[in-house]
């Protein structure tokens, strides 16, 4: 009988401790931050400047994190330098961004513009607001995939997809962009494609491009 009051004993105190430290793993290393952590890019970018002329160029991306320090929520703030190279030797940088995790969301506030590309944790078919910190607009993004994802000859596994747009009326505009994720490593992939089309009468419905940028970023390297 003591010896089944001691199990019993043992139960609950497991039991106990189970629920005074609930897990919490949030999957925040879907975007790891620290000090000196890098991604490199391979970049394929179409640039159309009206019917007919367009250019098409590649080249590299790193981004570094160079700092943190403590905003006046005492929030950590990362901050990014954005370089950008053809030949991966010679780096020109292109500006700063930052990220910065608030209340399990990521927080990027690139080019004077802050979004939420991402929350936490990342379950399939979770949406969310991304402009939840710009009062005048909306624009939910969705995490529509979730899995293996290989890019070259490098696979990652626990990846998500996070869908920011996926629209083409293929009469005056067409716009689809997303992002992936991968545990452990951060954006693997970028990928945005806004073109407006020729919307004359002797062009419309033709799909004919008339200005827009297609960007597609495919990490090749990270680490720190």
């Amino acid at each position: 009988m003591l010896k089944k009051v001691y199990i019993l004993f043992i139960f609950a105190l497991i039991s106990c401790v189970e629920t005074e430290n609930p897990l919490t793993d949030f999957g925040q290393d879907y975007q790891p931050l620290a000090v000196g952590k890098f991604w490199v890019y391979q970049v394929s970018e179409t640039i159309v400047f009206g019917e007919g002329d367009a250019e098409e160029r590649d080249f590299f991306i790193r981004d570094v994190v160079q700092y943190s320090y403590r905003n006046a929520e005492d929030e950590v703030v990362f901050v990014l330098k954005r370089e950008t190279s053809t030949d991966l030797n010679s780096w020109m940088g292109e500006g700063n961004y930052s990220l910065l995790i608030r209340r399990n969301t990521l927080v990027r506030q690139f080019e004077n513009q802050i979004t939420v590309p991402l929350v936490f944790p990342p379950e399939l078919g979770r949406t969310w607001d991304a402009m939840a910190y710009n009062a005048s607009v909306t624009d939910m993004y969705e995490v529509d995939f979730r899995g293996n994802v290989t890019l070259g000859e490098q696979t990652f596994q626990r990846s998500v997809r996070v869908l920011q747009e996926m629209e083409d009326d293929e009469i005056t505009f067409r716009d689809k962009r997303y992002e992936v994720y991968s545990r452990g490593v951060g954006m693997i992939e970028q990928y945005s494609e806004v073109f407006t089309y020729c919307s004359r009468n002797d062009c419309l419905g033709e799909m004919i491009l008339n200005s827009g940028r297609q960007t597609h970023l495919k990490i090749i390297e990270y680490g720190g």
